[in-house]
């Protein structure tokens, strides 16, 4: 018997190819891939905060946006030179700081006649001028196992290591390093030295 060429409330099927199947599978891998590492470049090296007084004057300035690169001290220590970023003891209720290191675990740092001295010898560096009040490091400071010195680039208007509340910035305050300042102004963007 052969059957009528009349409606017919059947519908083919379609079938979706493995062709069509994998290009969607290879998007929507690509999209997971791309969320992923913008999430991990953002939490690692694009927190952004704002520099808040004039104490890394002239580097940085009241205001100005920097990132932070939470990632590169859990390879590597602080280094003198570097300018980290830290909560004082600790304290999530204040603003973040941004300071210098000067000295580094096992160092001892006094401010004589306001020269800075790191394990007895003078720190030749134009960055600081004849500093004006020693503060805590009238005396001599051996720095212990993970604790660091920090001082403002602008050490005359700078709350820092100096100050008795805040004292050596522990390892464990430190949130990252500061790598890279927007503009503001008249100042350019780029890595922070």
């Amino acid at each position: 018997m052969r059957k009528s060429k009349g409606l017919s409330f059947y519908r083919r099927r379609k079938k979706i190819s493995t062709a069509i199947l994998h290009e969607i599978l290879s998007y929507v891998l690509g999209i997971a891939i791309a969320a992923f590492l913008a999430f991990v470049i953002v939490y690692f090296v694009g927190i952004r905060t704002s520099v808040i007084g004039v104490s890394m004057e002239p580097a940085l300035y009241n205001g100005q946006e920097i990132l932070i690169n939470r990632f590169i001290y859990k390879l590597s220590n602080p280094k003198a030179g570097d300018v980290v970023v830290f909560l004082p003891n600790g304290n999530q209720n204040t603003h973040y700081y941004v300071k210098r290191v000067v000295a580094v675990p096992g160092e001892t740092v006094q401010i004589v006649e306001g020269i800075l001295y790191v394990n007895g010898a003078p720190v030749e560096d134009d960055t600081y001028d004849l500093i004006a009040d020693a503060g805590i490091a009238e005396h001599e400071i051996k720095l212990g196992n993970d604790e660091y010195f920090v001082l403002g680039d602008n050490c005359n208007s700078s709350e820092d290591s100096r100050s008795g509340n805040i004292g050596a910035v522990a390892r464990d305050d430190i949130v990252g390093k500061a790598w890279f300042k927007l503009s503001e102004g008249s100042n350019s963007m780029g890595p922070i030295k």
